[in-house]
């Protein structure tokens, strides 16, 4: 019986434990403290397909994400799982300047051939994008794409540790190394998955790795609508804001990118006042709708805002992933199914050389002694 651990119950290390313990010779332990997790405090869209970053690596693998949730909610519902976190009911784009949206309509038809799943797209009028959602404001024509789904992480990463049926601790834990043997909270293993997010040189310091992983604050704010929501399509306008409705009546509004809080995780009323204001121009009921509450996280990020994955260098059967920022809902459940295939020794949908660990996860250089 192989003993793994998973260090990390977000989107990452939730997926890689679920696919892990489907493997009747793995025995998979989760470890997570439940704080600060960026996946519990996500309200994630699925809708790559409209992206310019010029990383076309990045771009695979959110495309490639965004495909894989098909696969994740079948094999779930196999097993008789409920799949609630996610509903695919289309996503709103919005720009300032709309003469743009017709640019973005003929990116998403060209990459539709590669990716069916962005469905049917249209320009919208007002009037017909209040068929969808009533009551928008703010804009005269915007983009409509089926395929795009909204994911609440909370339920995601609840439902896969359940359905993995992997022990679970709920402590902070730490690796320790011994010879080829590794040990997490003092308990040996055959094999360990680093999915810690923002926290991954935290856990590799004092093994005597330097990292290049930065945390991103992210903050969002819940409301209650008396509207049936759970056919609402997510509304994307420019910048930060994002309006996402969920089942029953709840809309989250958010969040925020903020990168010089370190890992605070304090509710910042200004910024999410911020947010709601803005937010207001575009729903303007939000303004007298009734406040469920408000969720703070802390995103992975590196400098060059890329993800990564992979072996740790000179660390035998330890891997890792980190980076993914606001793409984590849309990367995570990918890249976890990855990191299990790496630690059961298959090959898997991504190439690892495209999202090189070693640029970010490196040995700290030992200082020469010196005689004076």
């Amino acid at each position: 019986m192989k003993k793994v651990a998973v260090i990390g119950a977000g989107i990452v290390g939730s997926t890689a434990a679920y696919y892990l313990s489907k493997s009747p010779d793995v025995e998979v332990t989760v470890f997570d403290d439940g704080k600060g997790q960026a996946t519990k405090a996500a309200a994630g869209i699925i809708s790559p397909w409209f992206s310019k970053r010029r990383n076309k690596a990045w771009y695979r693998m959110a495309r490639r994400g965004a495909d894989f949730y098909q696969v994740l909610i079948a094999d779930l519902k196999a097993a008789g799982i409920q799949t609630d976190f996610y509903q695919q009911t289309g996503v709103y784009l919005l720009k300032r300047d709309e003469s743009k949206l017709q640019e973005l309509y003929d990116l998403a038809a060209n990459r539709r051939e590669e990716s069916p799943l962005i469905g049917d797209l249209s320009l919208l009028s007002l009037q017909e994008a209040h068929e969808k959602f009533p009551d928008l404001q703010g804009f005269e024509r915007l983009l409509y794409a089926s395929g795009g789904a909204r994911v609440e992480g909370a339920l995601l990463t609840e439902t896969l540790v359940k359905a993995s049926k992997a022990e679970l601790v709920e402590k902070k834990a730490s690796l320790t190394v011994d010879g080829e043997q590794l040990f997490v909270d003092g308990r040996s293993f055959d094999c360990v998955i680093l999915a810690v997010g923002a926290w991954l040189g935290e856990i590799l310091q004092p093994l005597g790795y330097k990292t290049d992983v930065r945390p991103q604050k992210g903050q969002l704010r819940d409301f209650k609508l008396a509207d049936q929501t759970d056919d609402y399509p997510v509304v994307m306008p420019e910048g930060e804001l994002d309006i996402i409705p969920f089942l029953a009546g709840k809309v989250s509004v958010g969040a925020s990118h903020e990168n010089d809080q370190g890992f605070d995780l304090t509710v910042d009323k200004m910024v999410l006042n911020q947010l709601q204001q803005e937010a207001e121009t575009y729903l303007p009921r939000l303004a007298t709708t009734e406040i469920l509450g408000e969720r703070v996280g802390t995103r992975a990020y590196t400098s060059d805002f890329a993800p990564f994955f992979g072996a740790v260098p000179d660390l035998p059967h330890v891997y890792a992933a980190s980076g993914l920022g606001s793409s984590g809902l849309t990367t995570g459940p990918l890249i976890g199914r990855q990191l299990a295939q790496m630690a059961l020794g298959e090959a898997g949908f991504l190439n690892p050389a495209d999202y090189p660990i070693e640029r970010y996860v490196k040995k700290k250089a030992l200082k020469e002694d010196k005689c004076f």
